[in-house]
């Protein structure tokens, strides 16, 4: 299937490693054009080496989402560097649940500028130059619990709900400019942070993925590159037709649609 991403600028905001990485090598090898920002420079040097490879023309950004000028100073330099971009991913985030009464202010603040104010203000920055272009892809990062939030989910959940909201009532606005925006609500994925969690339990991860395996009807965890297939799909010609969209990739743990 002809993906037509050939030549198109991909930015991807927190992708450096798990699904951003693999969602990078997949549009690298579409032969599209890369721009990833993350916190972490020996990762992203590492990802940048990797991608290069490929033969792949890319830039990268060490940058902390959760600061706003930071995020903007990174999609500024994207656009002068390659003078457009078709394609936002959002994926910035972090898995920050437990019970209401344990997340303060700071917690609860932190969460909503990593996992929203990205969002609103990476769409915000691209837009115009989207608008100028007469199209455009924008993918939001969600998760399962953000359509059905379980208890000692917070603030994750509401403020992954708050995206949904976000990337439906945008995808309305700018669908006349030929601008298209999803979103992807995941289940269980390996992850850094799995192998974290891991860690913290003094188990292997392997140990650990064995253990979250029942919890999905597939009877295993996602690979980050089945994530990354997704997303381009959503970025991609072959998804023409599909906006304000939230596809679950979630090996069917998800009790909603």
């Amino acid at each position: 299937m002809e993906l037509g991403l050939s030549g198109r600028v991909a930015v991807i905001v927190g992708g450096s490693t798990g699904i951003g990485r693999a969602t990078a090598l997949r549009f690298a090898a579409e032969g599209a054009k890369l721009s990833i920002c993350a916190r972490r420079p020996e990762v992203l040097a590492r990802l940048a080496a990797e991608i290069t490879g490929t033969g792949a023309e890319l830039m990268t950004v060490a940058a902390d989402v959760s600061r706003a000028g930071e995020l903007e100073q990174f999609i500024s330099a994207t656009a002068k560097r390659f003078g457009r971009i078709d394609v936002l991913v959002n994926n910035a985030g972090s898995t920050s649940q437990g019970p209401f009464a344990e997340a303060d202010d700071a917690k609860w603040q932190y969460d909503l500028e990593v996992k929203l104010m990205a969002q609103v203000r990476a769409s915000r920055a691209v837009l115009p130059l989207m608008r100028a272009q007469g199209r455009g892809r924008i993918v939001n990062i969600s998760m399962a619990g953000a359509k059905q939030p379980h208890a000692a989910s917070f603030p994750t959940s509401v403020s992954r709900a708050a995206g949904l909201a976000f990337t439906k009532a945008l995808s309305k606005e700018v669908a006349a400019d030929g601008i298209l925006v999803n979103a992807i609500a995941l289940g269980w994925i390996k992850s850094h942070q799995q192998e974290l969690r891991a860690r913290q339990a003094g188990l292997t991860i392997e140990e650990h993925y064995r253990q979250l395996a029942p919890k999905v009807p597939l009877q295993r965890l996602g690979e980050p590159d089945e994530v990354a297939r997704v997303i381009v799909f959503l970025a991609s010609a072959a998804a023409s037709y599909v906006t304000g969209s939230c596809i679950n990739v979630d090996g069917g743990t998800s009790g909603v649609l």
